[in-house]
């Protein structure tokens, strides 16, 4: 039955099954079960006729129909009823179908009335009112919470409203209550104390109370988070099974030499735990995947430097790969400077690199000469052949394919060690859904010394004020950044804003007392990087750019940041580009430039900003304000299937499902047991429906 087209149940029929098809994904009788409500209307309690108003959303009373009587020419007739109870009295008023409804009301009968009220001639109406008459069949006591179901205007020109769907599920329920089977052990069931999933079933579509409802809210919640967090780890399992690693035994002369003589400052508490957790997976003989996440300036680099030495030492070569040639250019500058007195071999590889450059870096790495090779999309290419790579090093991971990340296994006979860098916070509950199949460590502590960076909102009408403040900047030696918003869907108008910005700039900051440079996604890739060029030289003092800047740019002479319209930024990006500046000794600023009207939300974003500059706190700010999908872009994609649970509100469910996930895999790996059965089932049922959710494999 549950298998059965939805075309078939009583109600639906080709036409209707089709609409359902089409417009809900509801295939099957099962679909149409799972397709729960999205909110209830408390239909238990009643209002006061003289207590109504117009603004009120729906309405219940209850008492007795009089007056009733047809009103106008047989052509556009209505017909209007005197609703009262003791309190007073409204009118009710149907505009269609009065003819058939007429006979269907009894004068003097007691009624519930269901309806929007609105104010008319200063009395109450009802238009077209949910009537339902009280009898010994249909006493107080059967109405409850009234499901709401999300419907749409073909849907509705079907009968398939909230109402309509609501009684297809009433025709449904009956028939299949006792084939919904469970999907987890007697044993999970009874230490979570959760109610059945029958019981789940029926109380998410008619709750009989708040509290039965909230009971099957947090069971379909925490399977919905439990069997997707039983996939994440079965993969890191199976992962770890199937792929053996080189095991990194020797902490040798190369990382003890950089160690005590070459590195230019003390590591924070924080990098000497992730470093220890590194070299821990390291030692296993287990392949690791391991996502480093920490915020901008936290000293994520010298960790995966500190890594690579590791794998030098124990004859392996290493790579790091960043997602532009910008960010890759600066990162093999960095550990040029850093590795200068050691006597390592550390070449770039990216796609302007021309082909006669390119021979002696294939050869080196394929020799064992070259030691580090950081690059692009570049070190993905087959002709890119390594004499022995034991470590690979994502950047920005998130900004690579899975295909792409793939091809890097192909570089060794067994795949090579991975660590993913993020210096995008992630919040714990995101971390645990969209990187469950990884180990993650954070770093969560900025290295001594860093000056806060001074947040400030400013509005247009302080604009002067503002290239003031920017002109006395500029005479200290700093130099500036003024990002405008990029927003894909209007690339024309973010040109024009920009271009716009570019002359406000140039009028307040003439030649030849200072130079400035632009970056724009439509320009050719050559004019960009020689534009950013002059920014990171220092010969320009302002670089006006969208958001291209966002990721990994390094001037630590630039000290501040101006964000014009800053409140059509997300908090997280809003973070990213403040965490361009404070990257030198001295002072740094962000000022977030705004209309001088700004939304509630965007009120709330500004604030937000000003107040704090710690990365976790504002993801987690993010996740609340707009929602897991949009955050990690899976809104269209499917990633994140989740019909009841929410990652921004039920992070305790997540955890809770994620502990009894690892309790039930760590004493049955492979759910062979007779208890697991249903777990097993349940879990090939959604396996074949999920999309691939391994990051790295």
């Amino acid at each position: 039955m549950l298998d059965t087209s939805i075309e078939f149940l009583k109600g639906v029929g080709p036409k209707r099954g089709d609409l359902l098809k089409s417009e809900l994904g509801i295939y099957t009788c099962d679909d149409l079960l799972n397709y729960y409500p999205f909110r209830y209307i408390d239909r238990s309690s009643f209002h006061p006729s003289n207590h109504l108003n117009a603004d009120m959303p729906y309405a219940q009373l209850k008492g007795k129909i009089i007056g009733v009587k047809l009103v106008g020419s047989p052509r556009q007739q209505r017909l209007t009823a005197k609703f009262e109870d003791k309190y007073g009295s409204i009118d009710l008023v149907w505009f269609q179908g009065a003819r058939y409804i007429k006979p269907t009301l009894e004068e003097g009968g007691e009624y519930i009335v269901f309806g929007k009220p609105s104010l008319f001639n200063n009395r109450f109406t009802i238009t077209h009112p949910e009537l339902s008459k009280l009898s010994e069949e249909n006493p107080l006591g059967a109405l409850k919470l009234q499901p709401v179901y999300s419907s749409g205007e073909k849907l509705s020109g079907r009968g398939l409203n909230s109402k309509g769907i609501e009684k297809l599920v009433r025709t449904l329920l009956p028939q299949v209550l006792d084939l919904i089977g469970e999907t987890l052990s007697a044993e999970l069931v009874k230490k979570l104390n959760l109610i059945s999933r029958k019981a789940a079933i029926r109380q998410i579509h008619f709750p009989e109370s708040g509290e039965a409802l909230q009971a099957a809210l947090f069971r379909l919640k925490f399977e919905e988070f439990f069997f997707l967090q039983l996939q994440l780890l079965r993969t890191q399992i199976n992962h770890r099974k199937t792929y053996g690693g080189f095991v990194f035994e020797q902490v040798g002369d190369h990382f003890n030499d950089f160690f005590t003589n070459h590195l230019p400052f003390e590591l924070t508490e924080a990098q000497k735990r992730v470093v220890k957790e590194i070299r821990k997976d390291l030692g296993t003989g287990n392949h690791m995947n391991r996502l480093l996440q920490g915020d901008v300036g936290s000293g994520k680099t010298v960790v995966a430097l500190l890594t690579m030495l590791l794998a030098k030492d124990n004859g392996f070569q290493a790579t790091l790969m960043a997602p532009t040639e910008i960010l890759a250019q600066q990162h093999f500058e960095s550990l040029s400077q850093l590795l200068k007195h050691t006597g390592l071999n550390i070449a770039l590889l990216t796609g302007s690199v021309k082909a006669a450059a390119r021979k002696p870096i294939f050869a080196g790495i394929l020799s064992g000469e070259i030691d580090f090779l950081v690059g692009t999309h570049a070190l993905l290419e087959d002709k890119v052949q390594f004499k022995n790579l034991g470590l690979s090093v994502i950047d920005e991971q998130h900004r690579f394919g899975v295909a792409q990340r793939a091809q890097l296994w192909k570089k060794n006979i067994c795949p090579p060690h991975v660590l993913v860098m993020t210096a995008t916070p992630i919040p714990r509950t995101l971390a645990m859904t969209f990187y469950g199949d990884l180990d993650v460590s954070v770093i969560d502590e900025l290295p001594p010394g860093r000056k806060a960076i001074k947040t400030l909102h400013k509005k247009d009408s302080s604009r002067l004020n503002v290239f003031a403040f920017m002109r006395s900047e500029i005479a200290k030696g700093r130099q500036i950044y003024v990002v405008y918003p990029l927003i894909k869907e209007s690339e024309t108008l973010d040109y024009k804003d920009l271009m716009d910005g570019y002359e406000s700039v140039s009028r307040a900051f003439p030649l030849p007392n200072y130079q400035i440079a632009i970056v724009h996604g439509k320009m050719k890739p050559a004019d960009k990087e020689f534009e950013m060029n002059r920014f990171i030289s220092g010969k320009a003092q302002i670089l006006v750019s969208t958001t291209v800047i966002e990721v990994g740019v390094n001037v630590p002479n630039a000290s501040v940041m101006v964000i014009e319209s800053a409140e059509r930024f997300g908090l997280s990006q809003l973070h990213q580009l403040r965490g361009r500046v404070g990257r030198g000794a001295d002072q740094s600023y962000c000022l977030l430039m705004t209309g001088n009207k700004v939304s509630s939300e965007g009120k709330k974003r500004m604030e937000i900003m000003v107040r704090t500059t710690d990365g976790f706190e504002i993801a987690e700010e993010d996740l609340r304000l707009r929602g897991p999908g949009d955050i990690m872009g899976t809104q269209q994609s499917g990633i994140l299937d989740l019909k009841l649970a929410d990652l921004a509100h039920d992070q305790q469910i997540l955890i809770l499902a994620r502990d009894a996930a690892r309790m039930v895999l760590e004493s049955d790996p492979d759910l062979a047991r007779p208890s697991n059965l249903r777990i097993l089932t349940e879990y090939k049922n959604q396996a074949r429906r999920r999309p691939n959710w391994s990051r790295i494999s």
